[in-house]
């Protein structure tokens, strides 16, 4: 692997010191924990703006994850940047959210409120940290700092006082790797263009609307001149597509002139840049801003998007609050935990929002029904 100076080449290390693997890079090993995790397998049962049950064909938090992947690896292989780290990063960026998507995340932070809160960025530190329980030298998956930084997005000053190595940078207020910014914008892309899809395919976007969003509009023209005649369908397909390939060249061109004018010749430098190297040039950043806005209001806020939002929040709340009344209710690894806490009440959250936030919507709705509907009883 030919890497350009400024590219993370090696790790600082894990939490818990291992043998160098062998026939494979320590990212290239956390990659292939991630992907063996339970969390991320249950990231195909969760969903992101539709719930699970709702169509085949919408995409899930895993084949999300599989698309910010494969951008990323695009972006990173350009720059000369480590792959296997924007890999791994990429893959692991959603292990913590919750079923339901924000809806239900955005439901399970008003339960925390008096207990810290939950943040699904957060919380997908945590599972790799101390939730998943496959090895016996160390709790959680004992990734690379490099790889566990690159989750953490974003974080609060008072969180990151708590979270050691990986909360320095919030408190330096200084820049992680290039191969985790790029992750950021990947992750961007991947989800502004599948809404656009998943959004045309349900009926909640439509055709005539969306072409009024430059973005789009200016790719749609582009395919239909190039494929005169292209059946609707087909032409959403090559827009999106195309779409997808301009913000990526744009990033890649725009970024490279960024690390090129920062002079920054190592992961250090980087660190010490003062501003994300990573950004749109300003007018796809104001293309892709209107994209957002167009979704926000046309997508996320249809009443079928926020009723199904609601039912979803009130499963997440009621199934807290029936945990947080009676921990017997939960399975019995989940009262062990409780009962270490020695009855502090936050420690209890905690592990109750564990359990909620591992949900996939699908068994989320089973608890529901055995918790709360009396034709489960029989």
């Amino acid at each position: 692997m030919n890497l350009a100076a400024y590219a993370v080449s090696r790790s600082r290390g894990r939490r818990f010191p291992e043998d160098v693997p062998a026939y494979r890079s320590e990212f290239q090993r956390d990659r292939d924990r991630i992907i063996h995790s339970s969390a991320f397998r249950r990231l195909e049962y969760k969903t992101q703006v539709f719930v699970n049950h709702e169509g085949d064909l919408f995409r899930t938090r895993l084949t999300h994850s599989i698309e910010v992947a494969q951008i990323a690896r695009s972006i990173a292989r350009a720059l000369g940047l480590n792959e296997d780290l924007a890999e791994g990063i990429a893959l692991a960026h959603d292990l913590g959210h919750t079923p339901f998507g924000h809806s239900g995340q955005d439901a399970l932070n008003a339960c925390m409120s008096n207990y810290g809160g939950f943040e699904h960025n957060l919380q997908s530190l945590r599972v790799v940290e101390f939730l998943e329980e496959r090895y016996a030298s160390f709790p959680g998956l004992n990734l690379t700092f490099e790889t566990r930084e690159g989750i953490l997005k974003h974080c609060s000053v008072k969180k990151a006082a708590e979270l050691g190595d990986v909360g320095e940078r919030f408190l330096r207020n200084t820049e992680p790797s290039l191969e985790a910014q790029l992750v950021n914008l990947a992750d961007e892309i991947a989800y502004n263009n599948h809404d656009v899809d998943d959004g045309l395919r349900a009926g909640l976007v439509e055709f005539d609307e969306i072409r009024a969003v430059t973005l789009f509009a200016e790719q749609c023209a582009t395919a239909e001149a190039a494929h005169p005649g292209l059946p609707e369908r087909r032409l959403i397909h090559e827009t999106v597509r195309r779409m997808i390939n301009v913000l990526v060249v744009d990033v890649i061109d725009y970024s490279r002139s960024l690390i090129t004018a920062a002079g920054v010749q190592d992961v250090d430098e980087v660190r010490l840049a003062g501003k994300p190297l990573f950004q749109y040039s300003p007018p796809m950043a104001e293309k892709s801003l209107e994209l957002k806005r167009f979704l926000r209001e046309q997508l996320y806020a249809h009443f079928r998007v926020r009723r199904m939002s609601l039912k979803a929040a009130a499963v997440v709340r009621r199934l807290f609050e029936a945990f947080m009344s009676d921990a017997r209710l939960l399975p019995p690894q989940y009262q062990q935990a409780i009962r270490d806490a020695n009855g502090e009440e936050t420690a209890h959250a905690r592990v109750v929002a564990d359990y909620v936030a591992g949900m996939t919507d699908r068994f989320a709705i089973q608890e529901y029904g055995r918790l709360f509907e009396p034709a489960e009883l029989t």
